[in-house]
């Protein structure tokens, strides 16, 4: 058994379940809930604890991971009838992974603190691979000394941790800048695939040629070769980057500044939504601009 203190996470879906399973197979203790009992129970079988409520997390653990889509979900899981908060006590630690604004975490972590309870702002990029092996960034914002406090696990959760600041609200500012230039990157990938096969090219070659030139990115390898196979399975979805670039255009208005590619990326995702494409994976973004069957 580990002698470190449990950690439990609350949402078990492609990012958290990767993560939950990564730590475990480190030799963490490893809680886990999710409205999907079917998640648990895949964890349970790798040997997490399965936990009915979020509150129940807050009997063994010290350290929390709320791994929820979004600010919504994000209120529920800490302040709702069976939330992390009517059980947790001073000295925990939260630590937030959601894309969500700023503000929200600030406000979140302003709640926390009147508990005595330690935020830890880690939004989290790389996809559920990265989270299984320990390689997906985490972008932190936190008190030091919280920092310094949680750092093993922090470092068993990434190999690419970036200390962004002490404040909390800083690590979602940074996610959103680049969810921001994955969105306009994914576009642009998928736009210029579909450039390429109404000119006659194979779209395989085309993107093999781009993967070794100027024009590389890693969103547009990672998802292309998937939209090219035709596999559109979820790892995240087209709603992820239609709410994220959203966001990252609201602050940046909050802060008086109007770029001339993010608020058409972020159409793009907004009209694939609408087009029926919402539950597929964001490679169907090529789906879309290509006009392929939906």
């Amino acid at each position: 058994m580990s002698t470190r203190p449990a950690v439990s996470i609350i949402g078990v879906g492609n990012m958290g379940g990767a993560m939950a399973a990564n730590l475990l197979e480190r030799g963490w203790t490893v809680q886990v809930c999710d409205v999907d009992a079917s998640k648990v129970a895949d964890l349970e079988r790798k040997g997490a604890l399965a936990l009915a409520t979020p509150a129940q997390a807050a009997i063994n653990s010290v350290a929390f991971l709320v791994c929820v889509v979004d600010a919504v979900q994000t209120e529920a899981v800490l302040f709702g009838p069976a939330g992390l908060a009517c059980m947790l006590q001073p000295g925990h630690t939260v630590l937030l992974c959601p894309t969500i604004a700023p503000q929200e975490i600030e406000s979140f972590a302003a709640r926390l603190a009147s508990l005595g309870v330690h935020t830890v702002d880690a939004p989290m990029s790389g996809g559920p691979a990265r989270a299984r092996d320990g390689s997906m960034s985490l972008m932190v914002a936190c008190a030091q000394p919280v920092f310094e406090a949680q750092a093993e696990l922090l470092q068993a959760l990434s190999n690419k941790l970036f200390r962004i600041s002490e404040r909390p609200g800083d690590g979602a500012r940074t996610k959103l800048v680049n969810n921001l230039l994955a969105g306009i990157n994914l576009v642009g990938a998928a736009e210029v695939l579909v450039l390429a096969e109404r000119l006659g090219l194979d779209a395989g070659r085309t993107l093999d040629v781009i993967e070794q030139s100027s024009g590389q990115s890693w969103i547009g390898s990672d998802r292309l070769r998937r939209a090219i196979a035709g596999d559109y399975a979820p790892r995240a979805h087209v709603t992820l980057l239609e709410k994220d670039t959203r966001l990252a255009l609201e602050a940046g208005k909050a802060a008086g500044f109007d770029g001339p590619l993010g608020a058409r990326a972020s159409q793009v995702f907004a009209d694939a939504h609408q087009a029926g494409l919402a539950a597929l994976d964001d490679a169907a973004i090529f789906k879309y601009l290509g006009g392929r069957q939906i």
